[in-house]
């Protein structure tokens, strides 16, 4: 399946309440699947490893109280494999750049080191959403052509490493615009309603 950059929105009230509690992170991004939250929570009860050799116990974390998502919070969305290509377009580097325009690889808050995927989701306030929102709200289509380079992007090895293949209008470059057009609709209704974010490589 590769590796994709998917993103929910999320207040920030629950935003805080992931960062004290990263298991609940599974509560947001796997609501389909409680079963790996419940193991999430058995695992943050388990001792560490000197912890288990000299007999000590970790107390189980006590039941949080129930996430309740708005109506506003817990829309998904995903750039497929495009979220690269993507960064690569508004930053011009495989894996750094300024904040906001880095924000789809870097950026926000880790929560905890609970691993999701490719790492730790990543966390966003509502103001932080919205000032990447007004920058990526300043690009044309037009920019973001400017800025395609598939030899570029092939020797910096931006995944999916496509971008040789076909004419750009074809196939590259054209995935890379819908995609962000899905992005944009995204953070758009995310600044709309006022809510953060919560971002995951899986």
């Amino acid at each position: 399946m590769g590796m994709v950059l998917a993103l929910t929105t999320l207040a920030d009230r629950n935003i805080d309440r992931l960062l004290a509690d990263p298991p609940l992170v599974w509560k947001v991004i796997a609501r389909e699947d409680p079963d790996v939250y419940v193991q999430a929570r058995r695992d943050a009860s388990k001792p560490s490893f000197l912890g288990a050799l000299f007999g000590g116990k970790k107390a189980p974390p006590p039941d949080p109280e129930p996430l309740v998502l708005a109506e506003s919070e817990g829309i998904e969305t995903d750039v497929d494999k495009a979220w690269h290509g993507i960064h690569y377009l508004l930053t011009g580097t495989a894996d750094e750049g300024e904040p906001p325009w880095s924000f789809l690889v870097s950026g926000g808050r880790d929560v905890g080191d609970l691993d999701v995927g490719y790492g730790p989701a990543r966390v966003f306030t509502a103001a932080e959403t919205r000032a990447i929102y007004q920058a990526l709200s300043g690009l044309t289509e037009d920019d973001l052509r400017s800025r395609f380079n598939p030899a570029d992007m092939t020797a910096k090895e931006i995944y999916p490493e496509i971008w040789s293949r076909g004419s750009p209008d074809e196939e590259t470059i054209g995935y890379l615009i819908e995609y962000f057009r899905l992005l944009r609709g995204f953070l758009q209704q995310a600044v709309d309603s006022a809510v953060g974010m919560v971002v995951v490589l899986c």
